[in-house]
């Protein structure tokens, strides 16, 4: 059905050309003019509405782009069918269509990301629930994203005739893909389905403190297929969603940040625990990096070589925990130098007594008594 400006043009199909190219140019300028237009009225309307505001900032140049795109398109279908290359120019502008609907879905989904983001900072004292939601809105975003982008290349393919099937296939495959998945999908849709888990039960969030293969570090980024974790010495340990779903783990930050430090001294027994134990709490609580829970001092074990004492204090969170054991380690091992050096540990060489017939020292081997464990 061709547009009304298009009925009586009876000459060639290359003056026919430029007329079309006329007035797709004429369109698509009247697209972007009610494009900006729109755009300034929804900033004034929106104005402190962070999500709407977002929504602009990320949306704006793909819906530009989809508004000519659909001006130009709106040309072409009503040309005359005698235009040079029209069936090649309305196929290349239906996919490029396509595409930029698919780039503005995922500019919106993005948007909605941020904004969130934005409304719950994790970098604030108590970023429990920020760092719950930014888990769940990470990977929702990321699937959300992957799905966006399936449709997108399924409707491309039904814009060309010889990949109509394989279009329709695709999309008929969205919608049962975990019942038509091969074996060679598996570890793909494991992952996806450990990601749509993580976000909805949450055994692990962004900036949890984790003890993974023995290794102590902070979720630093949680894709749709794996885990990127920050150890403490800045090496990044990449683990697969799948993992965490299936493996036993350590999380430090589930419930709370907040965790108890132990520091072990192995003294002789000759020290007075009274003592020890007045100058640890002294310590402690003049140090800035203890929380006021738990201060306590508790001989733990004893054998023939010495006493183990466990010193126990809290911290708000791990890293301030190890700063607050060394500090405590440091100034106990000072103290107990200072004030009782014999109490430390020590090798003790054990010589034989001489026989009553020989004043001299006994030549046989010098046994050497073990110290304490440090």
């Amino acid at each position: 059905m061709e547009i009304e400006y298009f009925t009586d043009l009876q000459q060639g199909p290359w003056r026919a050309a430029a007329v079309v190219a006329i007035t797709a140019v004429i369109f698509v300028a009247i697209a972007l003019v009610l494009h900006r237009a729109g755009i300034e009225l929804l900033k004034r309307i929106a104005r402190h509405r962070p999500y709407t505001t977002n929504a602009i900032k990320y949306a704006f140049r793909p819906s530009q782009i989809v508004a000519a795109l659909f001006a130009l398109r709106l040309v072409l279908t009503g040309a005359p069918e005698t235009t040079p290359f029209l069936a090649s120019l309305s196929r290349i502008v239906s996919v490029l269509l396509i595409v930029c609907l698919t780039w503005l879905a995922i500019a919106c989904v993005n948007s909605i990301k941020k904004t969130i983001s934005d409304l719950n900072p994790v970098d604030v004292l108590d970023n429990m629930r920020a760092r719950r939601v930014l888990t769940q809105t990470s990977v929702l975003t990321r699937s959300a994203n992957a799905i966006i982008v399936l449709l997108g290349i399924g409707f491309m393919l039904l814009t060309l005739p010889g990949a109509r099937q394989f279009g329709a296939s695709l999309l008929a495959s969205a919608g049962v893909a975990g019942l038509v998945a091969g074996i060679a999908a598996k570890p793909v849709l494991g992952n996806f389905i450990a990601g749509l888990q993580i976000a909805f039960s949450q055994p692990i969030r962004i900036d949890d403190v984790l003890i993974v293969k023995g290794e102590w570090g902070r979720v630093e980024r949680i894709t749709g297929t794996y885990v990127v974790v920050r150890i403490w010495d800045e090496r990044r340990m990449i683990v697969p969603l799948q993992w965490f779903i299936e493996n036993p783990f350590e999380n430090w930050t589930h419930t709370s940040a907040s965790i108890l430090g132990t520091v072990f001294l192995w003294l002789d027994f000759s020290v007075p625990v009274q003592k020890v134990r007045a100058e640890f709490e002294r310590i402690t609580h003049a140090s800035t990096r203890w929380d006021k829970r738990v201060c306590v001092l508790h001989v733990t074990d004893a054998n023939e070589k010495g006493m183990q004492l466990r010193l126990l204090v809290s911290a708000v969170d791990s890293g301030t925990a190890f700063d607050l054991r060394c500090e405590i380690r440091e100034a106990m091992i000072a103290f107990v130098a200072a004030n009782y050096p014999d109490s430390l540990p020590r090798l003790r060489p054990v010589l034989d007594s001489p026989g009553p017939q020989d004043n001299s020292l006994d030549k046989r081997p010098v046994h050497v008594a073990d110290s304490p464990p440090p």
